[in-house]
């Protein structure tokens, strides 16, 4: 049977429809805890980008880029026996959550003190509470309230390659910078809570995954750039935008049979 051109070339034209279409938002709700930090700000950017509807929780609106699709609620996650009741009111307010990305960075202002040989009990014990314990508590919210709703939603969490591994004390050489104790425990807890949660969850049609990001760009001390380049097989830091791609991705239907994975986003850093 001969088919025309025409044909083929509309065939095409729905098939590259599709695709374009996994990757929109448009009509969907999609909650960014910690959405005007250094990562959370490009996340916001690109889900915009995307015609996503974006709800930005964080105790700051420092997003420049706004538009109608673009809201913002203050949320302080010190306060976890608070945390509950707002977030339900801000769900009452913007609609159901269609997607949730966890961006959040709260720490305390020792925090570069939170090395093996300067940490303090009392800092140590915070920064699990407001870091840990805090991004623990709401993926948690947030899956039973889209359980509640039945609907058929993602959740991501922005973690990093020292959940996985363990810091190399090499890259801190001639800086002012230090490994941190209570980072590799906040961040191997968030680890394995996704892949505890997508078992949990996958029955309710909730996928929930994570990314493990390499070093960002952020103004760091040149030397420590450099140490951290050579470790690195692209030989540089990520930038803020190559992990908003990610998180965007695994939110998307086109990663609709995905859930309990981890997105390794390092340039190579832990391949060796």
């Amino acid at each position: 049977m001969l088919v025309s051109g025409r044909t083929i070339k509309n065939q095409l034209k729905i098939l590259m429809s599709y695709y374009k279409n996994l990757f929109n938002f448009k009509g969907k709700n999609i909650f960014i805890l910690g959405g005007s930090g250094l990562i959370g700000q490009e996340v916001s950017k690109a889900i915009l980008d995307l015609e996503g509807r974006v709800i930005n929780l964080d105790i700051k609106n420092d997003l420049r880029k706004v538009d109608k699709n673009y809201k913002y609620e203050y949320l302080n996650v010190e306060n976890i026996n608070k945390l509950s009741k707002k977030i339900f009111s801000i769900i009452k307010k913007h609609g159901e959550p269609n997607v949730f990305i966890n961006c959040s960075y709260p720490k305390t202002k020792d925090w570069s003190k939170n090395n093996f040989k300067n940490i303090s009990l009392k800092s140590f014990e915070k920064n699990i509470k407001i870091q840990l314990n805090s991004s623990c508590w709401i993926l948690r919210l947030f899956a039973e309230i889209m359980v509640k709703k039945k609907i058929k939603s993602s959740m991501v969490q922005l973690n990093s390659i020292y959940g996985l591994v363990g810091q190399d004390m090499d890259i801190y050489k001639n800086t002012n910078m230090s490994e941190s104790m209570s980072y590799s425990i906040i961040k191997g807890g968030q680890l394995n809570l996704v892949r505890q949660m997508a078992s949990f969850y996958g029955k309710y049609n909730i996928r929930i995954n994570s990314i493990c990001a390499g070093g960002v760009e952020n103004k760091q001390n040149k030397r420590f750039i450099k140490n951290y380049s050579k470790k690195a097989l692209l030989k540089r830091l990520a930038k803020s935008s190559e992990i908003a791609s990610a998180a965007s991705f695994l939110s998307s239907e086109a990663a609709s049979y995905i859930t309990g994975s981890n997105l390794v986003v390092d340039g190579g850093w832990t391949s060796t």
